[in-house]
């Protein structure tokens, strides 16, 4: 039985959070890879700490990218998040770049070739997500929690906040009645800071900044307001803790609020079905709840290596549907091609368009016109209601 009242809570980290540097720098060279060659294959893995980073990965591309440009993006990304701190700092941290050829049997599976079509880059379960909590179809406790972050670090790059430091965290918790967001019952924000700053100053800019993301109304009590728990947060970045690309799969979707298959994103090109089913599934659940199908949509889809159709297609609308799931998911298969080049072609993937999704999450942002988060368009949504009319 589902409960109509209780809390849910989400995270979200910066862009200068360990794990999301690693994203980045993962990203920003699958941009590098798509841009000098669209079909690239690469699946790529960063790794920081102090003063130090680590390339490791597979890749089939243009001799065009040499170790050297892997190495030069990666001060770019660290430089742009802005560390120039003792323990990280982009002018001077040794990258090292232990990238090879991608494997030949796995390219031998996913490449077409005479009439096999694609297949997928790996086996595997993704998940898609959508409900009316947010007017980005995202839930409400991820959505928050990233937008606290965001200002902050619109405010830090603007200069108007010279004392705070790249790295942070954020948790927003929920109360929900009837199934519906209706106020904050703890927010916490931790965020790195200069060494002169007092915890007092960092208390009121938090605080301001939250006040003005939460709606009015929703902010919590006073005593359930947690800013930097500990009382300094000085050494951040991969000074303060090891980052790895792939870490923050959680933040990255959908707060926990929907299910994940496990795979990460970040790295991947879009042939890895861990990385363009998942953003096929958000695209066609988001459609479907904004279609007024129903409130809430989860959609899974699954896959096997070197194989071009999905295995499976399963829906759940939570109760909140006015259509048949079983009729849905047939119609799902009829208008939409879920084989990994269906969706890369649809959604227009091989393009660089990576870097900007490694930070404040994949899903719930605004399409851009460069191509940039496609599978946030609503154009399936007079095809859906045709179908299912």
């Amino acid at each position: 039985m589902s409960r109509n009242s209780y809390h849910f809570t989400s995270e979200s980290v910066s862009e200068g959070h360990p794990d999301k540097v690693c994203d980045q720098i993962s990203d920003a060279i699958v941009d590098l890879y798509l841009a000098a060659d669209p079909h690239s294959r690469v699946a790529l893995e960063t790794l920081a700490t102090t003063n130090r980073v680590v390339l490791a990965g597979e890749v089939r591309g243009p001799s065009s990218v040499t170790s050297e440009k892997l190495i030069e993006t990666a001060r770019d990304v660290i430089r742009d998040i802005g560390y120039e701190q003792e323990g990280f700092d982009w002018r001077n941290a040794e990258i090292v770049s232990y990238v090879h050829a991608q494997s030949a049997d796995i390219a031998q599976g996913v490449d077409a070739a005479g009439n096999k079509d694609e297949g997928a880059g790996d086996q595997g379960i993704m998940f898609g997500y959508a409900t009316r909590e947010t007017e980005s179809f995202m839930p409400a406790p991820i959505y928050y929690a990233h937008r606290i972050l965001f200002e902050i670090s619109k405010l830090r790059r603007s200069g108007q906040l010279p004392e705070l430091g790249p790295d942070a965290k954020s948790q927003v918790s929920l109360y929900y009645e009837n199934g519906k967001p209706v106020r904050a019952t703890s927010v916490v924000v931790s965020t790195q800071h200069a060494e002169d700053a007092t915890q007092e100053r960092i208390r009121e800019i938090v605080g301001n900044i939250v006040s003005e993301v939460l709606p009015a109304g929703w902010m919590c009590p006073k005593e359930e307001f947690y800013v930097n728990p500990t009382g300094r947060f000085v050494i951040g970045g991969p000074d303060g803790d090891t980052g790895l690309t792939g870490r923050k799969i959680i933040v990255d979707t959908y707060g926990g609020a929907a299910p994940h298959g496990g795979g990460a994103f970040s790295g991947k090109d879009p042939t890895k079905v861990d990385r363009s089913a998942a953003y096929a599934a958000r695209y066609v659940a988001k459609n479907v709840v904004a279609a007024g199908f129903a409130d809430r949509c989860t959609l899974q889809l699954s896959y096997a290596i070197g194989v071009a159709k999905p295995l499976s297609i399963y829906t759940d609308l939570h109760g909140t549907g006015s259509v048949d799931e079983g009729k849905l998911e047939a119609v799902i298969a009829e208008i939409v091609d879920l084989s990994p080049r269906g969706i890369r072609e649809r959604l227009q993937l091989s393009r660089p368009i990576y870097q900007r999704t490694a930070s404040y999450g994949h899903f719930g942002r605004t399409p851009t016109d460069d191509g940039g988060f496609s599978w946030e368009r609503l154009d399936l949504v007079d095809a859906l209601k045709d179908a299912l009319s």
